[in-house]
């Protein structure tokens, strides 16, 4: 591997932590650099053991900022996302797995910003339950197939309106859960071997430093600031992985 290549690796997994305690779309440019670096099914392996490292991180810091309403809502439908994602993940090659993802979060994106456009109550779209179970299942599916999910579940808790901390506190203890529940089928599938978790490994140092420098630049930013950057993170992470 090519220094620049450890360089990128680097740099995704400072971009792994950054996301879990402050803009969880910047997590979305993260899976788009492993994708670039590493073959994509080997890449979904390895940046899944890095989300755990800064799940558990997360979790600790926003455990009394979970929303375990909403997430009650959406956990009916991430099994059947899950199921779905590994049955697409094992069928399909990198380049239209890649662009799958990528395609979907561009049209989640895109509909979110129709939404902000046409009203500035948007938290009433989010609310309903056929927005909750299409969120969990896509979730499931996005999560399975590229770790992308965190982009979705941006989407869904801003149009609801969510506010920054609840944000940040329900979305961890959601994904802590959901990457747990996919390492059975990730292991099934055979993404995982002796150099990916060693490689692995070396990276859990620069997620730990991004959830530190996450937990200090989340206490700064305005609500609207961060409604605006998780946003524009899923676009430039979605463009990235079609483009590719």
């Amino acid at each position: 591997m090519t220094v620049t290549a450890l360089v990128l690796l680097g740099v995704a997994a400072l971009l792994v932590g950054f996301a879990k305690t402050a803009i969880g779309g910047v997590g979305s440019v993260a899976v788009a650099i492993f994708a670039l670096v590493l073959p994509t099914r080997e890449s979904t392996a390895a940046i899944l053991l890095l989300l755990l490292v800064g799940d558990v991180v997360a979790v600790w810091h926003y455990r009394r900022d979970a929303d375990w309403r909403l997430i009650r809502q959406l956990v009916p439908a991430v099994l059947p996302g899950l199921a779905l994602g590994a049955v697409f993940l094992a069928w399909v090659d990198d380049t239209t797995l890649r662009r799958t993802i990528g395609l979907l979060l561009l049209v989640l994106a895109a509909l979110q910003l129709v939404l902000a456009w046409r009203s500035t109550d948007t938290s009433r779209v989010g609310a309903s339950r056929a927005a909750a179970i299409g969120t969990g299942a896509a979730a499931g599916f996005a999560t399975m197939t590229a770790n992308a999910a965190g982009a979705v579940m941006t989407l869904y808790l801003v149009a609801q309106g969510v506010e920054k901390r609840r944000f940040l506190g329900t979305s961890a203890l959601f994904f802590f859960g959901v990457n747990l529940c996919k390492l059975p089928f990730s292991v099934g599938l055979g993404l995982f071997d002796a150099e990916t978790v060693r490689r692995t490994a070396l990276l859990v140092p620069f997620v730990l430093v991004g959830t530190w420098v996450g937990l200090h630049t989340a206490r700064r930013l305005s609500q609207s600031r961060f409604d605006q950057a998780v946003l524009a993170a899923t676009v430039v992470s979605a463009v990235a992985l079609v483009v590719r």
